[in-house]
């Protein structure tokens, strides 16, 4: 774990759940496995604050426990999750997606559950309906069961997934906040949820009605929470039932959607719905380390292709062949039976993504003659300073610059092979290289430092303006309290008047900086799934 990841986890974590939460978070991700007792004196925050913190880690996945170290009896010691932390960048993504694929439910359902770590079933629709129906006109409303058919569809395409079994009888909460040495080992360490056969399979609940308005009475939130503590008493049918988020199956998500977009812009539409179809049709077959999915006949993907494309049987053979002969070999050919046997190359489409993405920088930030350079000694893996002058045409001293600018960056390394032992430089070759899964590595940090100074800034933005935002979120309740009781226009155009015109440009612009500031946020992480694909993908083929 670098200095940067630790960085952007504490800010992150600031930012979601607070100063103190961030302080507990940050001190086990730097600190590694600590027991309660340990943290609290580190620390310096008090005991009760800490098992909140702790709550709120092992609640939202961000934190693990386990028995202490010196075996029955010792401590609970609790360790940070910095990968599940650094999620956290991804959520409007998470969201986004969730909408495209299942629609306005899709889209509140994957909110509630990312806000709360995990719901049971019940309790999720119930949410989730009740919001949809507060945003419709009066007299709609939005039955259980639509939201319990949404709630089902992202189960049985796993983007929802049970929690581990351990969290059922007692709640996740009660076992983070005791440090007593009470409970085993092997009730404590959690497993994974795939690790259980149940672990995509609905369970059937007795759940009938509509949505509900919340009231707008003085006496209203009593009433709510006295009505909320009457629904939760009552039996569904899942209870210690509780439901995730599948953060993995969204991502192999991403990557698929990046193949795809990739193959529509290398070539065209058409050829990328063939790679689609393959990828859609191997989706349950494949395992999500797999560096290539299961073999796919031509007859197969021609009776899985889309009819409104009508592409005969001959030209999808033409195209077929036309992916697998592509530099990039985002298909390959794995035999010949079934009019062709044919499968995506994960691990080298994710390769040739990275490296596109390597290239794209060091064109952004040394110019198209660099990035000349850098593509040329990709290719050719090892070359000396003349045979990089000659092939990629650039006169020797504007070459040399280039090469000792990428080399100080660690873009590029210098490789010495002496022909004698006492390694004379005039007896010696030195060769310029490029190694892939360094650079991406260094990347993959500068990205993390990036996206941590984008948060800084934007919290900074927010900060220096902090006044004029409480006024405007004033004023912004007060007018809809007033719309809401049927005012006057002239009413409503007072109360929007209490802001002058210098507030309000410069509320503008704040909001154009920070909407900037988030846009920069979301295009910087699509770079980092890409790198962190790659990375794990390399990782995994390995081994």
């Amino acid at each position: 774990m670098t200095t940067q990841e630790v960085r952007l986890c504490g800010l992150l974590l600031r930012e979601h759940f607070g100063e103190v939460v961030e302080k507990v978070g940050t001190h086990l991700l730097r600190n590694g496995a600590q027991n309660l007792r340990t943290i609290v004196n580190e620390t310096g925050i008090s005991v009760d604050l800490v098992k909140k913190s702790l709550c709120v880690l092992v609640q939202h996945g961000a934190c693990s426990f386990t028995s202490g170290r010196k075996g029955p009896g010792s401590p609970t010691e609790y360790r940070a999750c910095c990968h599940r932390i650094l999620r956290i960048l991804r959520y409007p993504r998470y969201i986004y997606t969730a909408k495209t694929l299942y629609g306005d439910t899709g889209e509140l359902i994957i909110e509630e559950l990312l806000q709360r770590g995990y719901m049971t079933m019940s309790s999720m629709v119930k949410t989730v309906a009740d919001r949809l129906t507060q945003n419709m006109e009066e007299g709609h409303s939005v039955d259980y069961n639509e939201v319990s058919s949404a709630f089902s569809k992202l189960v049985e395409t796993h983007f929802l997934q049970r929690c581990p079994p351990s969290g059922g009888a007692e709640t996740t909460e009660s076992k983070a906040a005791s440090a007593a040495p009470a409970t085993p080992a092997a009730s404590v360490t959690l497993p994974t949820p795939e690790s259980f056969p149940d672990c995509y399979k609905v369970p059937h609940v007795t759940l009938v009605g509509r949505g509900k308005r919340q009231l707008a009475s003085e006496d209203g939130e009593e009433q709510r929470s006295a009505k909320r503590a009457r629904m939760d008493s009552e039996k569904h049918g899942d209870e210690g039932v509780y439901w995730q988020v599948n953060f993995e199956r969204f991502h192999l998500y991403f990557r698929d959607q990046a193949i795809i977009s990739a193959v529509a812009n290398k070539l065209d539409q058409t050829s990328s719905e063939i790679v689609r179809t393959m990828l859609r049709m191997s989706e349950v077959t494949t395992s999500p380390k797999a560096t290539c999915t299961k073999p796919l006949s031509a007859n197969e993907i021609f009776r899985s292709f889309p009819a409104s494309y009508n592409v005969a049987r001959q030209i999808l053979d033409q195209y077929l062949t036309l992916l697998v002969d592509d530099p990039m070999e985002f298909v390959g050919k794995a035999g010949e039976s079934g009019g062709g046997m044919y499968v995506v190359n994960l691990h080298r489409a994710l390769a040739n993504l990275a490296r596109a993405t390597l290239e794209s920088v060091v064109q952004e930030r040394f110019g198209s003659r660099s990035a000349r350079i850098f593509r040329l000694l990709l290719r050719k893996h090892h070359l000396e300073q003349k045979q990089v002058e000659d092939f990629a045409m650039i006169p020797a001293k504007e070459a040399k610059d280039m090469l000792y600018t990428l080399l100080s960056q660690n873009l590029v390394q210098l490789q010495e092979i002496p022909k004698t032992p006492d390694y004379a430089p005039s007896r010696t070759f030195y060769l310029y290289t490029v190694n892939q899964l360094p650079t991406a590595r260094m990347l993959l940090q500068n990205c993390y430092k990036t996206v941590a100074n984008l948060i800084d800034r934007r919290l900074f933005e927010s900060k220096e303006s902090k006044r004029l935002l409480e006024k405007s979120q004033r004023i912004e309740a007060i007018l809809a309290s007033l719309q809401a009781s049927g005012a006057e226009p002239e009413q409503l155009t007072e109360v929007e008047e209490m802001i002058t015109a210098p507030e309000k440009q410069q509320l503008d612009s704040l909001r154009l900086h920070v909407n900037k500031l988030d846009s920069a946020e979301n295009q910087v992480d699509e770079t980092i799934f890409l790198l962190e694909s790659y990375i794990s993908s390399t990782a995994t083929s390995a081994s």
